[in-house]
């Protein structure tokens, strides 16, 4: 028993020893598992970046446009003086620069509105060298996202990952091309998810990160350590102009869906009953019977589907197709994903008595297309 225990004690005396030669002759064995995927732990993201860095482009916006010609020239008091002259008027061009992701084989490209909204000439260069002209497919300013196409063969293509499954503390990559600098990839961490009331957008789910997003890197990349696309570079929250470690992204199962009804449609379709809804005031939130909160009707389209269901500025909604309403953007987000042609159920306030109206969902407008 004795020998026994002498064996397997020096057994591990020499295991100890040996890998403690090994350490100190390759130290970078150590360092192998840091950071960590679902695949296990790894020593860095170069597969990840490899594996989507040539689907993410850069994107040239521009618009040529002429100056406006002093209408001192035309002035008679002028002319009688200094004759009739006729300058030249001078033409510029306004430019905007930002990224894109090549989302499929035939062409289509995820970006920004911000980017290429009003600008008619769009030029698209891939991480290859290529470039080309892209085409406008549609633009959605309520969500900020747009999607252009290019023709090219043999386009690489970006794995598309699932924004819902992300979670807080998350390892993401930003790449894009922040100041026209070139291609460039940061690292941060999911730091919040389903940031709404920004200001940024009217239908707002972001992912905040602290990947440093520059201005350039709009429309770009956000992916997870194994290189799939779970958002879409959008904004920074900065005093500077620069990143100040609060970056914004679109998830990329709202970006699919936005891009899916752009290529269909040409423009997302979503209902709409046409009224100003505001946040209750607390006095009258305290008058009345209210237990759980609601939305005030500020305005009321003449002839749209909330004035024709009989609803008036004043108004209270309590309930949406039997959901409660606590807040504009929750009123606006529940009635904007229903269906044109449906018919709805809202219940409202009015006075001290509650009613129930039934309106048909419209389409809501397109603005800024």
């Amino acid at each position: 028993m004795r020998n026994s225990i002498r064996f397997i004690l020096q057994s591990i005396i020499v295991g100890l020893a040996t890998a403690a030669i090994i350490l100190l002759m390759w130290p970078e064995l150590l360092n192998e598992r840091v950071g960590r995927t679902d695949q296990g732990y790894v020593r860095s993201y170069s597969d990840a970046v490899n594996l989507a860095a040539p689907a993410v482009v850069n994107i040239y916006a521009s618009r040529i446009f002429q100056e406006q010609v002093n209408p001192l020239f035309q002035d008679p008091i002028f002319q009688r003086f200094f004759g009739e002259i006729q300058p030249q008027p001078n033409r510029r061009r306004d430019s905007n620069l930002g990224s894109g992701v090549i989302m499929n084989p035939q062409g289509y490209i995820l970006t920004s509105a911000h980017i290429i909204q009003g600008k008619d000439e769009i030029q698209v260069n891939l991480n290859d060298g290529r470039q080309v002209e892209a085409e406008v497919i549609g633009i959605d300013t309520d969500t900020d996202l747009a999607v252009l196409k290019i023709s090219l063969d043999n386009l690489p293509v970006i794995l598309a990952g699932n924004s819902s499954k992300l979670n807080v503390g998350d390892v993401v990559l930003a790449i894009g091309n922040p100041y026209d600098f070139g291609q460039t990839v940061t690292q941060g961490v999911v730091s919040a998810k389903g940031r709404k009331r920004m200001g940024i957008t009217t239908f707002e789910d972001f992912i905040q990160t602290d990947a440093d997003i520059n201005p350039g890197s709009s429309g770009g990349a956000l992916i997870s350590a194994t290189g799939e696309l779970v958002g879409i570079s959008t904004a920074i929250f900065s005093t500077t102009g620069g990143s100040q470690g609060i970056g914004l992204a679109t998830p990329v199962n709202l970006a699919l869906n936005i891009m899916q009804q752009l290529i269909e449609h040409g423009y997302v379709v979503r209902g709409w009953l046409g009224i100003e809804a505001q946040i209750l005031p607390p006095d009258i939130l305290w008058e009345t019977t209210v237990e759980n909160g609601g939305v005030l009707v500020a305005g009321v389209l003449r002839g749209g589907p909330a004035d024709l269901a009989g609803m008036v500025p004043g108004d209270i909604i309590l309930k949406v197709g039997g959901q409660p309403v606590g807040s504009p953007q929750q009123a606006i987000e529940l009635i904007s994903g229903l269906k044109p042609g449906t018919h709805l159920d809202i219940l409202i306030m009015r006075g001290w008595e509650e009613m129930s109206l039934q309106a048909v969902v419209a389409t809501r407008p397109v603005y800024g297309q």
